[in-house]
C-alpha cells in the first residue's frame, strides 16, 4: 500500500534531493533515535545500522519500516509535512512532527548522517542564561492581556543547571522556532544558565576558550546571552579571539521565548540567518558574505560586538553601535554594509584568554576632586582606570580641582589611564585642549573613540600583554 509523504527537505532528515540514500529497520535492541525523528532511522551507521540503498525517481520511493518495504509517493505541495497512511490496515509508520523530540546522547554521532543527506552548515548554540531562556510564569505577572511585568525582587526564574539538557533545551528551541533547521544543523551546549549581570571575566575566559576549542567543528556560533552584560561579553571575546575567522554572534530577547510576545524568536532567525550568510553550504544564501567577526544581532540590526552598547532598557530596538555603522539590517531582505565588515582574512589567529581584572571607570565630575573621592587607587592594587573625560578629551585643568595632579601622582606609581569620552559618539581630540594636552604628556593613553563597555575590557586584555598598546586596534574595535 503505499505511503504519501510532502516533497519536503524535512522528511527523512532533509534530502529528497539526494539520488540515493542510506536508510534502515531498527537494529538491534536499544538502538537510539536519531534526532528523535523515529526508529525506522538510525543514530549509528555501525552499531544501529542495517544500510540499504533506495533510489528515489521523481514521484516514487522506498521507505523501509521494521524491515517492510512500501511505496512512496510524493506530493507537489511543498507546505505538506507529515507522513500519511492511506490505508489505516497497513502497519503504522512514525508520523515526522515540525519539530524533532527530546535529543538523544546520540546527538553528535547522529550529526554525520545530517550532514551527508543535508549538507546545511553546522552551528553550534551556546546558552550561557538570560530572559530568553526565563522560565515565564515564575518569572513575570500579567497585569493585562498582552503586558507584562518581572516579579519585583527576582530578577527572574532561571532553571538549575543541573536541570538543563542539551537535547531538551534543542527540542524547545526547534519546537518553538522550526525555521532554524532551514539554516543550519544545530548543536546546543549549556555552558552556564544565570542572569547576565553575574557573568564576568571568569565566564569571558570559559567561553572563549571553549570557542577556540571548537572553532574546527563548526562552521558559525551563536551564543544566547542576556543583554545586561552582552556588549562587554562581545568586546571581550573579540580582543581574546583575534583572527578567529568564523561568524561568532550574540542575541538575546526582552522577553522569555515561551512568551507570546517575545522577540526572541525573530531574534534566533536574524541571528542564525547573519552566522550561516557566510557559508557557501547555506541554500538560503544568495551569495556568501564576507563576515567572520564577532557580532550582536538583535532587534532587526546585525552590529560588530565591540562596538556595541545597550541603549534601552526595555524597548526591542535595545542594542545600537552609535559610533560604527549597522553591519548589516534584516527587514523582508537582508541589507549587508560590506564594506563595513572586518577585513581580517591576513590576521593570524592567536587566542589569548588572560585578563587583569584590577580596572575602574571614572566619569569626570565637576566639583569632584579625585584626591578625596578615589585618593590613591595604586596603591590599592588597581592597575588601570578609562577616565571619561568631557567631550572631545577636556577636563577641570586648574590644580584646585584636582584632577591633573591627582593623574600625576597615580601615573608617576605606574597606574595605565586611557582616555574615553562621555559622548556616546565623535572622535576623541584631547591635544586640543590644555588639560588633555597635559595628561597626554604624563603618559596618559588616547586614540580613536571606543565605547567605555569595549575601553574597560581592553584595558583589562592590555595590562597582561604589554607588547600591545591601548592605542593599537585589535579587532575593528577603534
Amino acid at each position: 500500500m503505499p505511503v504519501r509523504a510532502a516533497s519536503s527537505s524535512r522528511w527523512v532528515l532533509g534530502s529528497p534531493r539526494r539520488r540515493e540514500v542510506a536508510v534502515g529497520a531498527k537494529g538491534k535492541k536499544g538502538g537510539k533515535k536519531a534526532n528523535g525523528i523515529g526508529d525506522g532511522v538510525a543514530s549509528n551507521f555501525e552499531d544501529s545500522f542495517e544500510p540499504r540503498a533506495v533510489a528515489f525517481d521523481a514521484s516514487t520511493a522506498m521507505h523501509l519500516q521494521n524491515g517492510a518495504v512500501q511505496e512512496v509517493e510524493f506530493l507537489q505541495d511543498p507546505k505538506e509535512i507529515d507522513l500519511e497512511v492511506l490505508s489505516r490496515a497497513e502497519t503504522q509508520i512514525p508520523v515526522l512532527q515540525q519539530a524533532p523530540g527530546p535529543m538523544v546522547p546520540a546527538q553528535r554521532e547522529n550529526v554525520q548522517l545530517q550532514a551527508y543527506l543535508n549538507p546545511l552548515p553546522r552551528v553550534l548554540l551556546l546558552h550561557t542564561g538570560g530572559t530568553l531562556g526565563m522560565d515565564p510564569n515564575q518569572s513575570y505577572v500579567e497585569d493585562s492581556p498582552g503586558s507584562v511585568h518581572m516579579k519585583e525582587g527576582t530578577g527572574g526564574h532561571y532553571p538549575a543547571e543541573e536541570s538543563l539538557q542539551p537535547g531538551e533545551v534543542l527540542s524547545d528551541l526547534l519546537t518553538s522556532v522550526p525555521e532554524l533547521t532551514n539554516f543550519a544543523h544545530l548543536d546546543v551546549n549549556i555552558v552556564f544558565n544565570m542572569d547576565s549581570c553575574r557573568l564576568g571575566p571568569k565566564q569571558w575566559v570559559q567561553l572563549a576558550k571553549l570557542l577556540d576549542k571548537e572553532r574546527n567543528n563548526y562552521d558559525a556560533f551563536l551564543i544566547v546571552h542576556g543583554t545586561d552584560t552582552m556588549s562587554f561579553t562581545a568586546a571581550a571575546l573579540s580582543l581574546m579571539l583575534k583572527g578567529f575567522k568564523k561568524p561568532i554572534v550574540l542575541t538575546g530577547s526582552q522577553l522569555p521565548l515561551a512568551m507570546p510576545r517575545s522577540d526572541a524568536r525573530q531574534n534566533l532567525i536574524d541571528s542564525i540567518t547573519c552566522a550561516t550568510a557566510a557559508s557557501i553550504k547555506n541554500p538560503l544564501s544568495r551569495y556568501p558574505v564576507h563576515f567572520e567577526e564577532v557580532a550582536v544581532c538583535f532587534g532587526g540590526k546585525l552590529m560588530r560586538g565591540n562596538r556595541t552598547r545597550k541603549v534601552h532598557s526595555s524597548m526591542y530596538s535595545a542594542f545600537d553601535s552609535p559610533m560604527y555603522p549597522h553591519l548589516a539590517e534584516l527587514g523582508v531582505e537582508v541589507e549587508w554594509n560590506h564594506h563595513q565588515l572586518l577585513k581580517a582574512q591576513h590576521d593570524v589567529y592567536q587566542p589569548r584568554f588572560k585578563l587583569n581584572t584590577n580596572v575602574i571607570r571614572i566619569p569626570i565630575v565637576p566639583g569632584v576632586d579625585p584626591r578625596k573621592a578615589y585618593g590613591d587607587l595604586y596603591g590599592r592594587g588597581v592597575r588601570g582606570v578609562v577616565l571619561e573625560v568631557f567631550g572631545v578629551g577636556n577636563m577641570p585643568d586648574n590644580n584646585a580641582h584636582g584632577w591633573l595632579p591627582w593623574l600625576k601622582q597615580q601615573r608617576k606609581k605606574g597606574l595605565l589611564v586611557y582616555l574615553c569620552s562621555q559622548c556616546s559618539a565623535g572622535n576623541l581630540h584631547p591635544e586640543l585642549y590644555r588639560s588633555g594636552s597635559v595628561a597626554l604628556n604624563m603618559g596618559v593613553e588616547s586614540g580613536k573613540q571606543m565605547t567605555p563597555e569595549c575601553a574597560v575590557i581592553k584595558m583589562m586584555f592590555c595590562l597582561e600583554y604589554s607588547d600591545i598598546p591601548l592605542s593599537q586596534p585589535i579587532a575593528g574595535e577603534l
